[in-house]
Protein backbone atom coordinates (compact mmCIF):
# COMPACT_ATOMS: atom_id res chain seq x y z
CA UNK A 1 0.00 0.00 0.00
CA UNK A 2 0.99 3.59 -0.44
CA UNK A 3 2.48 5.83 2.19
CA UNK A 4 0.34 8.96 2.62
CA UNK A 5 2.04 12.34 2.29
CA UNK A 6 0.38 15.70 3.00
CA UNK A 7 0.91 18.26 0.24
CA UNK A 8 2.24 21.64 1.33
CA UNK A 9 0.08 24.70 0.83
CA UNK A 10 1.74 27.87 -0.31
CA UNK A 11 0.71 31.40 -1.09
CA UNK A 12 -0.82 31.87 -4.53
CA UNK A 13 2.01 32.46 -7.01
CA UNK A 14 1.25 35.12 -9.62
CA UNK A 15 3.90 33.65 -11.97
CA UNK A 16 2.58 30.10 -12.14
CA UNK A 17 0.29 30.74 -15.12
CA UNK A 18 -2.91 30.00 -13.23
CA UNK A 19 -5.71 32.40 -12.47
CA UNK A 20 -5.38 34.18 -9.15
CA UNK A 21 -9.17 34.36 -8.89
CA UNK A 22 -9.71 30.62 -9.30
CA UNK A 23 -6.40 29.26 -8.01
CA UNK A 24 -6.63 31.06 -4.67
CA UNK A 25 -9.92 29.34 -3.82
CA UNK A 26 -9.81 26.29 -1.60
CA UNK A 27 -10.63 22.85 -2.91
CA UNK A 28 -13.32 22.31 -0.27
CA UNK A 29 -16.12 23.18 -2.69
CA UNK A 30 -14.77 20.82 -5.38
CA UNK A 31 -14.30 17.67 -3.29
CA UNK A 32 -16.23 14.57 -4.36
CA UNK A 33 -17.51 13.15 -1.09
CA UNK A 34 -19.11 10.03 -2.60
CA UNK A 35 -16.07 7.75 -2.44
CA UNK A 36 -15.90 4.10 -3.44
CA UNK A 37 -14.15 2.18 -0.67
CA UNK A 38 -12.73 -1.34 -0.99
CA UNK A 39 -11.09 -3.64 1.56
CA UNK A 40 -7.44 -4.52 1.08
CA UNK A 41 -8.35 -8.19 0.54
CA UNK A 42 -10.47 -7.31 -2.53
CA UNK A 43 -9.05 -9.03 -5.63
CA UNK A 44 -7.93 -7.04 -8.64
CA UNK A 45 -10.85 -8.43 -10.68
CA UNK A 46 -13.35 -7.48 -7.97
CA UNK A 47 -11.80 -4.01 -7.85
CA UNK A 48 -12.09 -3.65 -11.62
CA UNK A 49 -15.75 -4.64 -11.52
CA UNK A 50 -16.43 -2.25 -8.61
CA UNK A 51 -14.77 0.66 -10.45
CA UNK A 52 -16.77 -0.09 -13.60
CA UNK A 53 -20.05 -0.48 -11.71
CA UNK A 54 -19.53 2.79 -9.81
CA UNK A 55 -18.31 4.50 -13.01
CA UNK A 56 -15.21 5.85 -11.28
CA UNK A 57 -11.50 5.43 -11.94
CA UNK A 58 -10.25 5.26 -8.34
CA UNK A 59 -11.28 3.67 -5.05
CA UNK A 60 -9.98 4.19 -1.54
CA UNK A 61 -8.53 1.06 0.06
CA UNK A 62 -9.51 0.95 3.70
CA UNK A 63 -9.87 -1.60 6.44
CA UNK A 64 -12.20 0.11 8.87
CA UNK A 65 -11.46 3.75 9.61
CA UNK A 66 -7.84 3.69 8.42
CA UNK A 67 -7.10 4.64 4.80
CA UNK A 68 -4.44 2.24 3.51
CA UNK A 69 -4.18 3.73 0.04
CA UNK A 70 -6.00 3.77 -3.26
CA UNK A 71 -6.45 1.53 -6.28
CA UNK A 72 -6.94 3.01 -9.72
CA UNK A 73 -7.55 1.82 -13.25
CA UNK A 74 -3.83 2.37 -13.83
CA UNK A 75 -3.01 0.00 -10.96
CA UNK A 76 -5.21 -2.70 -12.46
CA UNK A 77 -3.58 -2.27 -15.89
CA UNK A 78 -0.16 -2.53 -14.20
CA UNK A 79 -1.23 -5.72 -12.40
CA UNK A 80 -2.33 -7.24 -15.72
CA UNK A 81 0.94 -6.23 -17.38
CA UNK A 82 2.91 -7.85 -14.54
CA UNK A 83 0.96 -11.11 -14.88
CA UNK A 84 -1.00 -10.93 -11.64
CA UNK A 85 -3.73 -13.50 -11.08
CA UNK A 86 -6.66 -11.06 -11.07
CA UNK A 87 -8.97 -13.57 -9.38
CA UNK A 88 -6.57 -14.38 -6.55
CA UNK A 89 -4.25 -11.46 -5.86
CA UNK A 90 -5.62 -8.84 -3.44
CA UNK A 91 -5.19 -5.15 -4.12
CA UNK A 92 -3.55 -4.78 -0.71
CA UNK A 93 -0.43 -6.51 -2.03
CA UNK A 94 0.42 -3.92 -4.65
CA UNK A 95 3.59 -1.95 -4.22
CA UNK A 96 2.98 1.68 -5.02
CA UNK A 97 4.40 5.13 -4.60
CA UNK A 98 3.52 7.68 -1.94
CA UNK A 99 -0.10 8.78 -1.98
CA UNK A 100 -0.62 12.54 -1.95
CA UNK A 101 -3.37 14.12 0.08
CA UNK A 102 -4.58 17.64 0.80
CA UNK A 103 -6.79 19.37 3.35
CA UNK A 104 -10.05 21.15 2.51
CA UNK A 105 -8.15 24.41 3.04
CA UNK A 106 -5.58 23.61 0.31
CA UNK A 107 -5.82 25.95 -2.64
CA UNK A 108 -6.87 24.87 -6.11
CA UNK A 109 -3.44 25.98 -7.39
CA UNK A 110 -1.56 23.92 -4.81
CA UNK A 111 -3.54 20.78 -5.61
CA UNK A 112 -3.26 21.29 -9.38
CA UNK A 113 0.50 21.84 -9.10
CA UNK A 114 0.89 18.69 -6.99
CA UNK A 115 -1.10 16.64 -9.51
CA UNK A 116 1.12 17.88 -12.34
CA UNK A 117 4.34 17.33 -10.40
CA UNK A 118 3.41 13.87 -9.10
CA UNK A 119 1.72 12.72 -12.35
CA UNK A 120 -1.48 11.75 -10.52
CA UNK A 121 -5.12 12.20 -11.47
CA UNK A 122 -6.62 12.18 -7.96
CA UNK A 123 -5.69 13.51 -4.55
CA UNK A 124 -7.34 12.46 -1.30
CA UNK A 125 -8.68 15.23 0.90
CA UNK A 126 -8.37 14.65 4.63
CA UNK A 127 -8.90 16.79 7.69
CA UNK A 128 -5.93 17.53 9.95
CA UNK A 129 -6.99 14.61 12.18
CA UNK A 130 -6.73 12.21 9.20
CA UNK A 131 -10.47 11.83 8.63
CA UNK A 132 -11.24 11.32 4.95
CA UNK A 133 -13.32 14.13 3.44
CA UNK A 134 -13.28 12.89 -0.15
CA UNK A 135 -11.31 12.98 -3.40
CA UNK A 136 -10.40 15.73 -5.84
CA UNK A 137 -9.93 14.64 -9.45
CA UNK A 138 -8.49 16.42 -12.47
CA UNK A 139 -12.08 16.93 -13.64
CA UNK A 140 -12.95 18.61 -10.34
CA UNK A 141 -10.02 20.99 -10.78
CA UNK A 142 -11.04 21.81 -14.35
CA UNK A 143 -14.40 22.84 -12.96
CA UNK A 144 -12.63 25.18 -10.54
CA UNK A 145 -10.82 26.95 -13.38
CA UNK A 146 -13.68 27.02 -15.87
CA UNK A 147 -16.73 27.81 -13.74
Amino acid sequence: MREIEQIQSSAVDDDNGMSDVDGGRTIAEFVSEDVLTLASDTTFREAAVALRTADVSLAVVSDGQRVNGVVSERDIVAAIALGADLDEEPIGTMDASTLKCATPESTVDDVAEEMLTAYVRHILVRREDGTLVGIVSMRDLLTAYIV
